[in-house]
């Protein structure tokens, strides 16, 4: 990629130039003006005001304000040709900017966040062809403003509603690159309120072809397992214990042994997941198979899939799943989505998508950083590798030349690849809940260890 980069200036316009090329290389920026086409004498384009607005949720405290100064001072190479532009009475003010943000139709931003991921993926294949798309959910918390509040009520208990806007995400990441798709939203509380498992339906609706589901107990349920099976999506679904034992009794034991346990089923969805899914067909079932895995001392696996393999197969491909939680956690910490400032709905739209196609940028130049030294894309840590990305190629003084330039990105490359995880062989870290506190502060009082009786009678 860095062979493809080309002009520059002096100051920070090498660098807001180059990393425009980021964007311009997953996506054709023309495509989006197509989309949603805005007057000749437009400053801030729509393929600017997005690329500006993923800029934003790159850099660590990213403003308008740092947006725009950078935008200036990269100089008429990523404006268009106007005569603010070419007489340099363009102002800094973020009032412009501002506006071509809230223009920007969320339709435009969509279609970009799925081209984006869509290139990604398609520079990644899996190694085994059969692609795995692990789902999970998460929440965020918005700004505490009234059009939030209405479309995303915050939890409320016996003294009212809170203050903070919840909303429930659903997210689907790309097991061999971890690139994320388009995320799911809806509001976690309140009459509209959306479960996870419509949200993960959601995203199973929008998965490429030949995709695998991997999920955690949460969704190991009839109703999900049909909608992934009804899309051609295979899926390896986890089963709490009561489900297990629910579902066993009704299976026949196909084969046990050291390499675990496996029952043939066909799964009928019960009555109480009718009452919960009116809409489901009379005649709905699945053939599917039920896998018992000892993991090791701690955890024992169980899991219900459609998919051939054994079960220890099927169970080392499910331990896989964790890592979405590390996804998450590098999507809202790292990237800090968990703290996005937007005060209306479209806003906060918008840059939620901007910061999943910044996240997904970043998860490429980690891809590009393995592929030198011939690691999975995951053995380079993401928080390291984008702490690298930000001071070696969007803080560090400017180059005069886009040869300088193109020797810094593959020096960043360099130091990208020495961002691993430890290797520590045999430890096990297994996934547990903390236990609930009690609901009540109200205690029977324990009776004291010493009492009277156990006392030597007095002399």
């Amino acid at each position: 990629m860095a062979q493809e980069i080309r002009g520059g200036r002096d100051g920070r316009a090498a660098e807001l130039q180059a990393a425009f090329q980021l964007l311009s290389q997953y996506v054709d920026l023309r495509e989006v003006e197509a989309l949603a086409p805005l007057r000749s004498n437009a400053v801030y384009t729509n393929g600017l005001a997005i690329w500006l607005m993923v800029l934003q949720r790159m850099t660590p405290a990213g403003t308008l304000e740092s947006s725009v100064k950078q935008l200036l001072d990269a100089g008429s190479d990523l404006l268009p040709q106007n005569k603010r532009v070419v007489q340099k009475t363009l102002s800094a003010d973020t009032g412009a900017f501002s506006k071509a943000r809230k223009r920007l139709p969320v339709a435009v931003v969509e279609w970009m966040a799925d081209q984006v991921a869509s290139s990604i993926i398609r520079l990644s294949p899996p190694s085994d062809g059969l692609a795995f798309y692990l789902i999970d959910g998460t929440t965020l918390a918005l700004q505490p403003t009234g059009e939030l509040r209405r479309a995303y009520p915050p939890a409320s208990n016996q003294y009212g509603p809170g203050v903070w806007p919840i909303v429930n995400l659903a997210v689907a990441h790309e097991l061999e690159s971890g690139c994320a798709l388009r995320p799911e939203i809806g509001p976690m509380y309140g009459e509209q309120a959306v479960s996870e498992t419509a949200l993960a339906c959601r995203c199973v609706e929008r998965l490429p072809e030949d995709a695998a589901v991997l999920a955690d107990s949460g969704f190991g349920i009839f109703f999900f397992a049909q909608h992934c099976h009804q899309r051609r999506h295979p899926f390896l679904l986890r089963l709490t214990d009561d489900r297990w034992r629910a579902l066993v009794r009704q299976a026949e034991l196909e084969s046990s042994g050291s390499q675990g346990t496996t029952y043939k089923l066909t799964w009928r969805p019960s009555a109480k997941e009718r009452a919960s899914h009116p809409d489901l067909p009379a005649d709905a079932q699945l053939e599917v198979r039920l896998h018992e895995c000892q993991v090791h001392a701690q955890l024992t696996l169980r899991t219900v899939t459609d998919l051939p393999g054994t079960a220890v197969q099927l169970s080392e491909r499910y331990l896989h799943r964790g890592q979405v939680e590390i996804d998450l956690r590098n999507l809202k910490v790292v990237m800090d989505t968990e703290h996005i400032r937007a005060k209306s709905v479209e806003i906060f739209h918008k840059e939620l998508l901007t910061s999943i196609v910044a996240y997904n940028l970043v998860v490429q130049f980690r891809r590009q950083a393995a592929l030198q030294v011939r690691l999975p894309p995951r053995r380079l840590s993401f928080k390291r590798v984008w702490t690298t990305f930000t001071i070696f190629l969007l803080q560090k003084p400017a180059t005069a030349n886009s040869a300088d330039w193109e020797a810094r990105y593959l020096e960043a490359l360099r130091i990208a690849q020495q961002d691993k995880l430890p290797n520590r062989p045999g430890r096990q870290y297994p996934r547990s809940a903390y236990p609930q506190r009690p609901k009540t502060t109200h205690f029977k009082k324990r009776k004291p260890p010493h009492t009277d009786e156990h006392l030597p009678a007095p002399m």
